[in-house]
């Protein structure tokens, strides 16, 4: 049974870089999409940026394209988020989760999702 587990959040000040991972364990990353999704306290979880499972697609949030990357290493069980000019805006517990193959807009197609990791942006 795949297991997903995010660390490397943090408390950062405005501009700042954090790099989130995703760690699987229990069964290999190479056959799902990765989605990095978040929520902030009192709005809806949000898809932040995702990774086919080959790696040759990503999508980004409007709202983080151009400051976030994603990527991924089959051979490390790994997904990562490079998060870079964070704002405060970016403040949020960010989760991942896997689907078959590819990305999908929609949270509800992602299952195996995992405790969160809280990203705070604050001078």
């Amino acid at each position: 049974q795949l297991q997903l587990v995010e660390s490397g959040g943090g408390l950062v000040q405005p501009g700042g870089s954090l790099r989130l991972s995703c760690a699987a364990s229990g069964s290999t990353l190479r056959y799902y999409a990765i989605g990095w999704f978040r929520q902030a306290p009192g709005k809806e979880r949000e898809g932040v940026s995702c990774i086919s499972s080959v790696g040759s697609t990503s999508t980004y949030a409007d709202s983080v394209k151009g400051r976030f990357t994603i990527s991924r290493d089959n051979a490390k069980n790994t997904v990562y988020l490079q998060m870079n000019a964070l704002k405060p805006e970016d403040t949020a517990v960010y989760y991942c989760a896997r689907r078959d193959l590819w990305c999908s807009d929609y949270d509800g197609d992602f299952s195996s999702w995992g405790q969160g990791t809280q990203v705070t942006v604050s001078a």
